[in-house]
């Protein structure tokens, strides 16, 4: 996580994986562990895109406004084909996935990363 400078991002990385875990507890307990197996995953997919989200932003030497601009479209575009690709991988591989713990890790994960504007970049 010291490759990501961004304090907003990495504190929302946190809150990520503490959600996942949570969501994982109770699809454990509703659903089995399967259930916890699904949403370890659907997490896990958010938070690996955050986390290239994050590489790419901390690479980037930022120079000027456009290059924020450009920096930002393309640390998006890559956290959203990592996550394309991430749903297509976990969807196509783990056959006894349980859709509502997955989908409902994911969403929820990826609803955290919002939050990162609200994180006081000090």
């Amino acid at each position: 996580m010291v490759l990501i400078r961004s304090k907003a991002i990495r504190t929302v990385v946190h809150w990520q994986a503490y959600t996942t875990l949570g969501v994982m507890l109770i699809a454990g307990l509703a659903a089995g562990p399967h259930g916890a197996v699904s949403a370890m995953l659907g997490g896990l997919v958010s938070l690996i895109a955050s986390l290239v989200y994050g590489l790419i932003i901390a690479r980037a030497g930022v120079t000027s406004a456009g290059n924020v601009l450009i920096t930002a479209m393309r640390a998006e575009t890559s956290k959203i084909a990592s996550m394309v690709l991430l749903l297509w991988l976990v969807l196509t591989v783990y056959k006894s996935i349980v859709a509502i713990a997955f989908f409902s890790a994911f969403v929820i994960a990826v609803l955290m990363f919002t939050l990162a504007f609200f994180v006081p970049d000090e």
